[in-house]
């Protein structure tokens, strides 16, 4: 998967939070301390820990099943929900890590160097210095470095939420009005930076001229070859002239994109599709040319996931019911799913996960609240925990758990001992003789690697960790 988090704000910190009060200064600590402790809501961490357990999952089975890897351009997949839904639960924690602030500039520091913290991650990971998992060198020629990634854009969409909930904390109310919208009115301004993201989007995705265009391919063939691909318009939403492109082309570069863009396993490109495969003969020339996934404008689009899920977290300050927090959780996430059904099947805006359009947003924003919500009647209403603890281990470890097995750290650490050749680590033997040999399946047996060998392995970890007391602080 090309993205791939946790949270910005660190567990340690988010654990202390939900409790009292985020960033304090000395002056104000004794009264803060003194103040009354509210139930911690063990749904956030399971919606985190779920939210990467996917990510594993169609990291590390979607070669072999290809039906839950990307969507190659229009739809929706099992892994196209991943990004939104971290998205979603940055918003749900900021609304409480910062539901009172008695330092704002101390708030914004903190902010700024989260921001800061997973810019520097997000670049390290995945913007090509780490060759993890299999290839065992490192190192990144500087021409052809990707700035933009999951950590990058959960940066960004962190940082404006945060720093618009923290500027307007003067102007949030202790108490709603009776009206029924009154938790809408109250974060107005909230919805006014989600809104203005949208309309930004919107008008440049669709008045946006984008001429034509060329690329060097240095990654397919024997010598680097360049080629031209002919736009001359607007409000294109196809792969090869669509704004999203022409914007991080004009920002970025070509040359910093993601090199292996999904769009490569369409029809048009390939016969193998919805899987990888050799080009066809006759593919068009924006098949072999990459394209940055999370780029700046759709991570523009990507700030309204953020919005939705702070009104989330800002339900479940206001409303301590149980059916009064899923009244509005549940309504809102079936609002945004019609939303996203009716702009789909009209044609008028595809579901597109590397575009991230509107109707993205809803559909992938609505699946949240309404997973998140079952989430909470399963564990936080009706009390069945013991179930869910490995997707609460795993979210309040969550940063831990994507650098060493999303990021594929820690299997290039033990593939790093190998004997005489590099294929023959504990990584390749495990997986070979345990899994795929006993099945006879290369399919049945990645599945099953990645269930008990990826996902039990960490979720083991991160339970003796937590008994420990040892989070990733970020």
């Amino acid at each position: 998967m090309e993205e791939g988090f946790n949270s910005p704000l660190d567990v340690k910190d988010e654990l202390k939070n939900q409790e009292t009060n985020i960033e304090y200064d000395k002056d104000t600590k004794l009264e803060q301390d003194q103040q009354i402790k509210t139930k911690r809501v063990a749904t956030l961490d399971a919606f985190r820990g779920l939210t990467i357990v996917m990510m594993i999952l169609v990291d590390k089975a979607g070669g072999a099943f290809p039906r839950i890897d990307h969507a190659p351009w229009n739809g929706c997949t099992l892994a196209d929900f991943v990004m939104p839904f971290f998205l979603f639960i940055v918003g749900v924690a900021i609304a409480l890590a910062l539901k009172r602030i008695h330092n704002i500039k101390y708030a914004v520091k903190k902010i700024m160097l989260r921001t800061l913290k997973l810019l520097f991650w997000g670049i390290l990971l995945q913007g090509g210095y780490s060759h993890a998992p299999d290839d065992l060198s490192y190192g990144v020629n500087m021409k052809f470095i990707r700035w933009c990634g999951i950590l990058q854009r959960i940066a960004l969409v962190y940082c404006i939420v945060a720093l618009i909930e923290t500027f307007t904390t003067k102007l949030r109310p202790t108490t709603l009005t009776p009206q029924r919208l009154a938790i809408f009115t109250a974060y107005k301004w909230q919805w006014f930076g989600g809104f203005v993201a949208f309309f930004v989007y919107m008008i440049t995705t669709f008045t946006l001229y984008v001429p034509d265009w060329s690329f060097v391919d240095h990654i397919n063939g024997d010598e680097p070859r360049r080629y031209t691909v002919i736009c001359g318009m607007r409000g294109h939403l196809g792969p090869a002239c669509n704004a999203v492109g022409h914007v991080d082309r004009q920002v970025w570069g070509v040359n910093h994109f993601y090199s292996h863009p999904v769009w490569r396993h369409l029809k048009e490109c390939t016969f193998n599709s919805p899987g990888e495969g050799p080009f066809r003969e006759d593919a068009p020339s924006w098949c072999r040319a990459p394209f940055e996934p999370e780029g700046l404008l759709s991570s523009i689009s990507a700030i309204l996931s953020g919005t939705i899920g702070i009104h989330y977290g800002h339900v479940l300050i206001h409303f301590k019911g149980h059916s009064e927090r899923l009244k509005q959780w549940v309504s809102m996430g079936f609002v945004l799913l019609t939303i996203a059904i009716i702009l789909h099947f009209t044609n008028a805006i595809p579901i597109n996960k590397q575009l991230y359009s509107i109707s993205y947003v809803c559909l992938t924003a609505g699946a949240a609240g309404i997973v998140f919500s079952s989430l909470y009647i399963l564990i936080d209403v009706w009390g069945i925990r013991t179930p869910f603890l490995f997707l609460e281990w795993i979210g309040m470890n969550s940063m831990l758990v994507f650098v060493m097995a999303a990021e594929g750290i820690f299997a290039a650490f033990v593939n790093g001992w190998y004997y005489e050749d590099p294929n023959n680590s504990l990584v390749h033997w495990i997986k070979k003789h345990v899994f795929v040999n006993v099945w006879n399946s290369e399919r049945v047996g990645t599945l099953l690697y990645v269930i008990f060998a990826e996902i039990t392995f960490w979720g083991i970890v991160s339970g003796v960790l937590h008994k420990l007391g040892i989070y990733w602080k970020l």
